[in-house]
């Protein structure tokens, strides 16, 4: 008896577990990174730091932003630490109780106990450093006639007037720079 020829066999995928899909969202790819850097601030759940508009409204969102979850020792009740500009510091701190309950609706539970502010310029430490006015240049001494006469005569040829002013300064530039 003659035995029936087998099915060809599927193709092997890669040992690695991944199929071909073709386009993932791009939170599948960033998902667990996003994650890893969440938790290493103490945020449990990075929903408080991608949705922080929709979590305490436009207004706070503006001039707030989440920073840090500690936890305590006991595990109850976690503080959040958030900046905020120093000149805005005193009406977020009003809000402080509206903040608090809003966070802990996002958690489910009452995750949050204490809400610490850390106050910081309007610009980065980087960015707010004062800037040093350069003192001002001395007037430049009148060339030399001789010089000046160079220096035309060498770009006489050149029919742009910007050009030609440019090339002028030049020459007498390095007409009166001292001989080594």
């Amino acid at each position: 008896m003659a035995r029936a020829p087998s099915p060809p066999t599927p193709p092997s995928y890669p040992s690695s577990g991944r199929r071909m899909r073709g386009f993932e969202p791009a939170v599948g790819l960033l998902k667990d990174r996003i994650r890893a850097a969440g938790e290493s601030r103490g945020f449990a759940m990075t929903r408080l730091l991608t949705h922080w508009p929709e979590i305490v409204g436009a207004d706070l969102a503006r001039i707030t932003r989440p920073v840090k979850v500690g936890h305590t020792r006991e595990g109850m009740g976690a503080t959040l630490t958030l900046l905020t500009r120093a000149a805005e510091a005193p009406m977020v701190q009003m809000q402080l109780p509206q903040i608090k309950d809003r966070v802990n609706a996002c958690y489910g539970y009452a995750a949050i106990a204490r809400i610490s502010l850390t106050q910081t310029a309007a610009t980065g430490f980087a960015e707010g450093q004062a800037s040093f006015t350069p003192a001002p240049k001395p007037e430049p001494k009148p060339a030399d006639p001789a010089i000046a006469k160079a220096a035309a005569a060498s770009a006489a040829g050149v029919h742009d007037d910007t050009l030609r002013a440019a090339l002028e300064a030049l020459a007498q530039n390095i007409l009166t720079r001292p001989k080594a």
